[in-house]
């Protein structure tokens, strides 16, 4: 049997249990076996449709093992996660993430997941780009008018201090915002083909790559959830994204530094390779999109990057950044420094 690590349910109609050392997926009408995950690999679930069963026995599994399960709209916006009620976090560590607000810590992480996102998007672009020097000169030098425009917002970036971040949360987002103008203009540069892309929208986009972009981030965010609750914080009480609530702003701020890495870059290689991206009459993605950008945004989690002197997977990576981040809160750490992908 092969080994899943990350099962994906995007069908309506199916029924997800348990059975043996395993969970099992069957058709409803049929009881037709479609996949099966065995236990001892599995690292989470993620359920991507309506109508979708789950029997207790599977649920009090996967808990009991810490396998997490994660549900996401039709469109990729997660709206709910179930875990291990024994997967939280430590005093010391909530204590100190909720005083950080407060002072100087909270400036420094919500200043450095800025830096962080806006050094990947330079990297990513540097990336894509150096394959057409030679092949599309106007493409590349484009490209690089760009990611000059962007390191300058970098600068202006690591210039910003406060007291609290509450007095530079407003000019940090707007940096951000600046910088994301350039970012995905430069992006519809890179894109190949016969996509007429209209520029990033997220809430309400129609066209296929934007609705793309924001299923592979909904696919990501129960990735980045899980690896903050793992680390002893709590996703619900961010820096740089307000709290509000029912929104998990932790979640959003860290997953700052990992979308150009994991989800942009995955999906601009599927278009530029030729992979379609198809849209149902009524405007969403089909089953069989949402499913292939669910299985090539796991996988590039499993790829290795270079990261703190040594090869890991981003993954791993995306844990790793989650513990530094409670250390630092907790003044275990000097300082927070962000994930950056190399070029």
């Amino acid at each position: 049997m092969a080994i899943v690590r990350h099962l994906v349910l995007a069908e309506h109609g199916i029924h997800l249990g348990k059975h043996s050392e395993r969970l099992q997926v069957t058709r409803i009408k049929s009881n037709e076996v479609l996949e099966e995950a065995p236990l001892l690999h599995l690292e989470a679930v993620v359920i991507a449709a309506r109508g979708v069963s789950l029997s207790a026995d599977a649920v009090r599994e996967c808990a009991e093992r810490g396998i997490p399960i994660h549900f996401l709209s039709g469109t990729g916006v997660p709206y709910a996660s179930l875990y291990s009620a024994g997967l939280t976090g430590t005093v010391a560590t909530r204590r100190a993430q909720l005083e950080a607000y407060r002072d100087r810590r909270g400036v420094v992480v919500a200043r450095t997941f800025v830096q962080g996102k806006l050094q990947n998007q330079v990297n990513l672009l540097r990336y894509m780009a150096k394959y057409r020097k030679e092949r599309e000169p106007e493409v590349y030098d484009g490209v690089q008018q760009g990611v000059v425009q962007i390191q300058g917002f970098v600068s202006a970036i690591e210039q910003v201090d406060g007291r609290c971040v509450d007095e530079v949360r407003e000019i940090l987002l707007g940096l951000e915002g600046q910088a994301a103008q350039v970012y995905w203009e430069m992006v519809r540069l890179l894109l190949k083909g016969d996509m007429d892309w209209p520029g990033r929208q997220t809430r309400g986009a129609g066209d296929v790559f934007n609705q793309a972009l924001n299923y592979g981030y909904g696919v990501l965010y129960g990735q980045v959830e899980r690896a903050l609750v793992l680390a002893g914080l709590d996703p619900y009480a961010g820096f740089l994204h307000a709290d509000r609530p029912g929104k998990p702003s932790l979640v959003l701020d860290l997953i700052e530094e990992f979308r150009q890495q994991v989800v942009d870059r995955t999906l601009i290689g599927m278009v530029n390779k030729g992979v379609k991206l198809v849209q149902e009459e009524r405007g969403g993605l089909v089953l069989e999109t949402r499913r292939l950008i669910a299985e090539r945004v796991l996988e590039r989690l499993e790829s290795p990057v270079h990261y703190e002197g040594q090869r890991m997977v981003l993954r791993n990576v995306l844990q790793s950044q989650a513990r530094h981040l409670a250390t630092f809160l907790r003044e275990e750490r000097g300082a927070y420094q962000p994930f950056v992908g190399e070029w």
